[in-house]
């Protein structure tokens, strides 16, 4: 009987150690998640301010002296291509292929490529040329960039821990830190979950940790304590609307998609032919003819060809007149087409929104809509243009719905984002992001194996 007993003391001891070793370790493990959430929160607050105030400055300035247009862009575009070129590299762009690169080459012999493409540079570099870009009349957002200086923030915190912490995933940090960033800037964290799966590990809910939910929760909620529960569009007005608006929903859906597949592949068409420069004044000469091209744009066209276009698609949703022109679309694409090559910290996202929101506006008014099923328009555009970049029908119809928090429009959304990625297919099988990921890629390749042979070379 004593021996019994002895037994189930020794047992219990045992249990007990385990048990209080395994909270030690979850606890340990989930730490610098929640350290690298909040400063990621703080990061996306005060440089989302920073963005923004450098927007409203220069469009200020732009309004009140247009001829402005066509001297402040050019020096802006050259400086921020300069800081990414001088400095950091693989900050340039809108920052989503570098971490999907970034997870792909998750693994201890490519540290050295990672270290090129998440870091406190890329950090700071993103964030000063996106300032920059955005002060000129960029055609840009700050919401890749966000995601870029998530999974470095997270990168950053992983490679701090002592030797004698847990171990943590580096694939996981990243992905985390992107997510994180995404729910930071668009106030989305199921929108943030959701990319993370769909779009960085393509992998199954069950495969995420509590530690990476518990992060999309703290990075939102220190964006919220500054910035308030804030809703990234507001709450438009879709009440009352046509039994068959789906069929305007598949119009917008289809144009929408097409347009944002067409979109990348342009971009990456002026990529790769700005790659047989071999001189920098060349890249000069394209970011000031591109510059000019975008300032006879807006001086005898249209203003709102320029910037991010966050405040064209509040005013076409909470305006009472909200069809736009027919060309006002083509613009904002062909803005992008311009800006996003040039090198600086450019990114893409929410120009793709506010692009497939003047695609739905236009419908809209063709077909003389009512302002609440425009408004549906308005939005199903959105989430199919970034579809057509992306190819992320699930992540871009709750990042939509998110932001308006319009939840029944649920199914209006996803149809919108389903075709929008069929018809895409018609231009490219692969995403926009895919594309540039694949060749950020070959880049560090190319650059591995010229630093070898130069070592070799050397000894």
């Amino acid at each position: 009987m004593n021996s019994i007993n002895k037994i189930k003391i020794a047992g219990k001891r045992l249990y007990d150690n385990f048990y209080n070793d395994r909270i030690r370790r979850n606890i340990l493990g989930a730490i610098p998640y929640w350290v690298a959430s909040l400063l990621v929160g703080l990061i996306a607050v005060y440089y989302g301010r920073a963005f923004s105030w450098a927007e409203n400055l220069g469009m200020q300035l732009f309004t009140t002296h247009r001829y402005l247009i066509f001297i402040i862009p050019p020096i802006a575009f050259i400086i921020a291509w300069w800081l990414v070129k001088q400095f950091a590299p693989y900050a340039r762009g809108s920052g989503n292929p570098q971490v999907i690169a970034a997870i792909e080459l998750a693994k201890p012999h490519n540290e050295k490529k990672i270290t090129k493409l998440l870091g406190l540079k890329i950090i700071i570099i993103k964030m000063l040329s996106s300032i920059v870009f955005i002060f000129g009349g960029g055609v840009i957002g700050r919401e890749g960039p966000i995601i870029h200086i998530g999974s470095s923030v997270f990168r950053k915190v992983n490679e701090w821990l002592p030797d004698w912490w847990p171990k943590i995933s580096k694939r996981y940090m990243i992905m985390t830190g992107a997510a994180s960033g995404l729910a930071a800037a668009f106030n989305t964290p199921l929108g943030g979950i959701v990319f993370a799966m769909e779009e960085l590990t393509k992998t199954h809910i069950s495969n995420f940790r509590t530690s990476i939910f518990s992060a999309l929760i703290i990075a939102g909620l220190t964006t919220q304590a500054f910035e308030g529960p804030f809703l990234y569009l507001g709450y438009p007005n879709v009440t009352h609307l046509s039994t068959f608006v789906f069929i305007p929903v598949i119009i917008v859906a289809i144009l929408s998609g097409i347009g944002g597949s067409l979109l990348g592949y342009y971009v990456l068409k002026i990529m790769k032919w700005k790659e047989g420069f071999k001189h920098t004044y060349q890249t000069i000469l394209y970011i000031i003819i591109g510059a000019f091209i975008l300032g006879l744009l807006a001086y005898f066209i249209d203003i709102r060809v320029l910037n991010s276009g966050k405040s064209l698609m509040t005013n076409t949703l909470f305006s009472n007149d909200k069809h736009l022109p027919w060309y006002l679309p083509i613009l904002r694409t062909v803005g992008i087409i311009i800006c996003n090559p040039m090198g600086g910290a450019a990114g893409i996202m929410v120009n793709s929104l506010s692009a497939g929101s003047t695609v739905g506006a236009v419908v809209a008014g063709w077909m003389h809509l009512s302002a609440a099923d425009t408004n549906v328009l308005i939005l199903a555009g959105m989430a199919a243009f970034l579809t057509g970049i992306s190819r992320t029908p699930f992540t871009c119809a709750i990042l939509v719905l998110e932001m308006t928090d319009r939840h029944t429009l649920i199914f209006e959304l996803l149809l919108a984002a389903m075709v929008a990625n069929m018809a895409a297919l018609a231009i490219d099988k692969h995403s926009f992001y895919d594309r540039v990921k694949d060749k950020l890629i070959d880049e560090l390749e190319q650059e591995e194996k010229i630093e070898i042979k130069s070592s070799q070379q050397t000894t």
